[in-house]
């Protein structure tokens, strides 16, 4: 029995193996798109999907030619062990040092979880192994077994190495150097609960001690209220101590314990008491504006254009101060024209003081302190550093786009340390099916060049995302006439508040 076992062991393990191998490929073949969808998801090595899907299926299939050949099956025995060491250290990596553990990518992995693959690749690799010294044993009794063992350890050794190397590598490119490839997170957000608001008009003015509060463009002196378990809603009238302005698009927003109403086209800002229906005048006259974010009672950014060029700039207004405007001429920089290449959406912090402005047309965002100190510009995962647009300069100064333009990113929300940005670019190996009835929110963080992850918010009823508004345990999203609260599973952002 012992002389049967030695005499067919090595060549049974070797058809085991091309077997083995042949089903792998086989099934990453059969679907190789999603093959490749799936690899690109991975934590580990994202960067490389394209490279690493192909270059798989062609090892497995040569292996599996070569283990079936006497002469090469030696050879085809030690690069079998290197590729399962390869195959043992990426799951190892996955379940120890991974944000998180993807899904399956086909094959095997399919009907194991990652746990069970990783014993049923250890047992694989110590097979080879033994098939590697019974066959050095048969063939070549006076080489010694320590040098068996050292050849087999050096092809671990580099198979490895090559794989912890990638996923170094991988890690930087996706989160230091811009590469256009999106990790997307496992079940970070959960659907909780919905709200019909009977209407699509509705915005969200801010969120304070378990409330929610809505502006509605359509009735612009309304401020809607429910709290954050949609338990009760009501809409409340306000009345402003002067009327008599030409307003074009009035605007709410709450920072506890006040709401405000302005339109930058006419130079007022009107501040009430939260529960309290009269607003009074607290500014007039001391600027004009096309974006405002509140930064405490009596302190806002905006966002102005400068007289001398028509070029957009931000700006402070503190009304406790003299002169009440200080200008930031050098946070916005300009690529061509200082109006649509730097225009994009002005957000502040309540939890952290930091202000956060987002271009539109290119991968930047830029976070600045209570002050408009810059602190960091850091980048999207897309490669649009520059914004692709065709401008006109028409002859009373004005500039008009006349092209259509490539849209970057489209809103965000900000809570702590995170920004979750509204994507308007697909990445690669990214289903166009999905991008038709979804919106992409890409997670990143305002401390360093840091992209934590994505996930997708589902369209309902033909309708996309309008806007979306965080609290830390819930992500609340307005689509349509819905107001939806999803529920942020714990740990999936890593909240730095």
């Amino acid at each position: 029995m012992i002389s049967f076992i030695r005499k067919y062991f090595v060549k049974t393990v070797s058809i085991l193996l091309a077997l083995l191998f042949i089903y792998a490929a086989a099934s990453k073949l059969l679907d190789f798109e999603n093959f490749q969808v799936q690899l690109a998801q991975s934590p580990l090595l994202s960067a490389y999907s394209q490279f690493i899907s192909f270059a798989v299926v062609i090892v497995e299939l040569t292996l599996a030619f070569y283990l079936c050949l006497p002469e090469f099956r030696k050879l085809a025995l030690y690069c079998s062990l290197g590729l399962m060491s390869a195959f043992t250290i990426y799951i190892y990596l996955i379940l120890n040092y991974s944000d998180f553990v993807p899904c399956s990518c086909g094959g095997i992995l399919e009907k194991l979880g990652w746990t069970e693959h990783l014993v049923f690749n250890v047992l694989i690799v110590l097979l080879i192994s033994a098939a590697i010294i019974y066959h050095e044993r048969t063939n070549n009794l006076h080489k010694p077994l320590s040098l068996t063992l050292s050849l087999q350890l050096f092809m671990i050794l580099v198979c490895c190495g090559g794989v912890v190397a990638l996923f170094l590598s991988s890690e930087r490119i996706i989160k230091k150097e811009n590469n256009f490839t999106r990790r997307f997170l496992q079940h970070p957000i959960f659907d909780d609960k919905v709200y019909d608001l009977g209407v699509n008009s509705y915005y969200f003015a801010g969120i304070a001690h378990g409330n929610i509060y809505l502006g509605n463009v359509t009735t612009p002196l309304f401020i809607a209220q429910i709290d954050t378990g949609f338990a009760n809603f009501r809409r409340t009238k306000i009345f402003l101590d002067n009327v008599n302005y030409p307003f074009r698009n009035v605007q709410i927003r709450v920072r506890s314990p006040y709401y405000y109403l302005y339109d930058g086209n006419v130079p007022v800002i009107y501040r009430g008491n939260l529960g309290d229906s009269t607003a009074y005048t607290i500014s007039y006259g001391d600027a004009f504006f096309n974006q405002l974010t509140v930064l405490d009672s009596m302190k806002f950014a905006i966002r102005t254009q400068r007289r001398v060029d028509l070029q957009y700039t931000l700006g402070l207004l503190d009304l406790n101060r003299n002169p009440k405007v200080s200008l930031k001429p050098d946070v916005l920089q300009k690529q061509i024209d200082g109006v649509f290449d730097v225009d994009g959406i002005l957000t502040a912090g309540a939890e952290n003081g930091k202000v956060v402005y987002t271009y539109f047309y290119r991968n930047q965002y830029i976070v600045m302190d209570s002050s408009l100190h810059v602190l960091n510009r850091l980048n999207t995962i897309d490669t649009t550093t520059r914004a692709d647009l065709s401008v006109t300069k028409l002859s009373d100064g004005r500039n008009k786009m006349n092209a259509p333009s490539v849209g970057v990113n489209k809103s965000q929300a900000l809570y702590g340390g995170l920004i979750f940005n509204r994507s308007n670019l697909k990445g690669k190996n990214e289903p166009a099916s999905s991008w038709k009835n979804s919106s992409i929110i890409d997670v990143y963080s305002t401390d360093e060049q840091y992209y934590i992850g994505s996930f997708y918010i589902r369209n309902k009823g033909g309708h996309t995302m309008s806007s979306m508004i965080c609290d830390g345990r819930y992500l609340y999203v307005l689509i349509g006439n819905e107001l939806l609260r999803y529920r942020i599973r714990e740990g999936a952002f890593n909240f730095k508040t």
